[in-house]
């Protein structure tokens, strides 16, 4: 039947005028849906998902409109049979959701070249490109990692924590400013902070104030461009976002200069990619000596875009962590009154010290806290991957080539923990000890290669966080209705943006030797 089809479309003679072509083309049109249709069923087989959907673009639209929905929508699906798993189709793919947390550890664990690709946003080569931390894997990915090991050694947190501390009382201060007895919405506030706290800790003193002032204006180009579909055209928000992210690699890129040029001079690191650097120069240096090329990635480019790689993972998942924390402190005032007592008992502001890697490892309670945040609400619910070849997942079916899978984070989450869908830091306390016995369904910081490198500082500023909140300010959430739905922007937070009330709690602010400095 098809070759009929095309075999008398090929020999429409060409004196026939448009109009006696229309019937033909519609019919070929008509052909190519029902391809794509048994396309889709074909690798569907017998697994939840929608039986129709539309030609090409699938079910990018309701996706696009209200993400939370399309999301539970495919997680009822793949609660609906013992399989943890469902389909879907969007933008010309065929879609995979996993909800099983085992299944999830298999996709993870399988990021190789004839396996799993992870890719991080579904339409992440064209908005990253190809060259980033992302989308490598097997012995160039191990050597990448080996290098960052630096950045986070206890040497390193411990000049990460003062900075963080800086800017995140700076902030503080601004918004009870801003509150003013009103109640207002802090989740642009708190984005804004995290990227001053990002660029600080990163770059910090390679980073001008005009320079900061063009870098928020572009990151606030890429956040758009994130929920929008990749019309790559001119003036389309997702065109704006891909060159705003090369412009943004370029600035970090121009910072990687000046870090190694005052590395080189064996100064004491500041910031991230000072201890970075360090390591670097001296690679290099070695390689000079024994006659070798540069050594791999150490040139600014490939170093500038890696930063960016590090300032997404950073950015928008903190944000959505301290905005859970601050909804979910104030709908569990026990637990608040129980962070505020250790903290208290640990640090006070008015000491007008900061506090200490010491005393950040004392509050154990506070860490279980933003564990629990974390684990209650896993800031990157999905962790998109891409099939390079046909994967077996289960017996009895295969996973096509070419498909999206969606490992969710977020299921995981509220399986095999005690009473899951309850807030209980004490979960995490040494007598129960869940984070350990259900280790493997903790999975907000990912799992197998490209597990999260920076774990320990995305944690260390949401303690930092909850416990300079909660004892320089008091706060009251301005409760609406489903005001604390979950809403993809593109990490989750509170449908109300976490409306808050806020008014200073203590004395006195404390006052940090370097604030001012900082705050410029």
């Amino acid at each position: 039947m098809s070759n009929t089809l095309i075999n008398s479309i090929l020999s429409i003679p060409t004196s026939l005028s448009l109009t006696q072509l229309i019937p033909y083309l519609i019919c070929f049109i008509l052909f190519l849906l029902l391809l794509e249709q048994i396309s889709y069923l074909n690798k569907k087989r017998f697994i939840p998902g929608p039986s129709l959907v539309l030609p090409f673009i699938g079910n990018a639209i309701p996706l696009v409109r209200d993400p939370t929905k399309f999301w539970d929508l495919q997680s009822t699906l793949a609660k609906s049979t013992p399989l943890g798993f469902s389909a879907n189709y969007l933008i010309g793919n065929f879609i995979v959701f996993i909800r099983d947390t085992e299944l999830s550890h298999k996709v993870f664990s399988n990021v190789k070249p004839n396996a799993f690709h992870l890719v991080g946003h579904p339409f992440g080569k064209k908005l990253f490109g190809e060259h980033n931390l992302i989308y490598m894997m097997g012995q160039e990915h191990k050597n990448l990692r080996r290098r960052i090991v630096p950045n986070f050694t206890p040497k390193a947190l411990s000049t990460y924590t003062s900075l963080q501390q800086i800017i995140i009382l700076k902030h503080l201060k601004s918004w009870v400013e801003k509150a003013r007895g009103n109640s207002i919405p802090i989740r642009v506030l708190a984005r804004d902070m995290n990227l001053e706290t990002s660029q600080t800790v990163f770059v910090g003193p390679y980073l001008g104030l005009k320079a900061r002032e063009r870098f928020e204006r572009d990151y606030f180009l890429f956040n758009v461009g994130l929920m929008k579909l990749p019309f790559d055209f001119p003036g389309t928000s997702f065109r704006n976002a891909r060159l705003a992210v090369d412009r943004l690699a370029g600035t970090l890129a121009t910072c990687t200069a000046m870090s190694k040029a005052k590395m080189e001079k064996h100064e004491e690191p500041s910031c991230l990619i000072d201890f970075w650097m360090q390591d670097t120069i001296r690679e290099i240096e070695e390689s000079k000596v024994n006659g070798v090329t540069t050594p791999p990635f150490s040139t600014n480019a490939e170093i500038g875009g890696y930063l960016f790689d590090f300032l997404f993972a950073a950015q928008d998942a903190s944000t959505s962590s301290l905005l859970w924390a601050v909804t979910l402190l104030d709908s569990h005032p026990e637990v608040l009154d129980k962070v505020r007592e250790e903290v208290a008992r640990i640090w006070s502001p008015e000491s007008d010290t900061l506090i200490t890697a010491e005393q950040l490892r004392e509050m154990k309670y506070t860490q279980a806290v933003a564990r629990e945040v974390i684990r209650y609400r896993p800031p990157a619910t999905l962790v998109p991957h891409i099939a390079a070849e046909d994967f077996p997942l289960t017996e009895s079916y295969s996973i096509p080539k070419g498909a999206i899978v969606f490992p969710s984070a977020l299921e995981s989450s509220f399986q095999g923990f005690t009473e899951p869908d309850r807030f209980d830091p004490d979960r995490f306390s040494d007598e129960r000890q869940e984070d350990q016995i259900f280790k493997r369904n903790f999975l907000a910081f990912g799992a197998g290669p490209h597990q999260c490198v920076g774990q320990r500082y995305a944690l260390n500023h949401l303690v930092l966080f909850i416990a300079m909140f909660t004892s320089l300010i008091d706060f009251k959430r301005d409760r609406t209705d489903g005001c604390d739905e979950i809403v993809y922007v593109p990490t989750i937070c509170p449908k109300d943006d976490c409306r808050v009330f806020l008014s200073k709690r203590c004395t006195e602010y404390p006052s940090f030797h370097g604030v001012q400095e900082h705050g410029n």
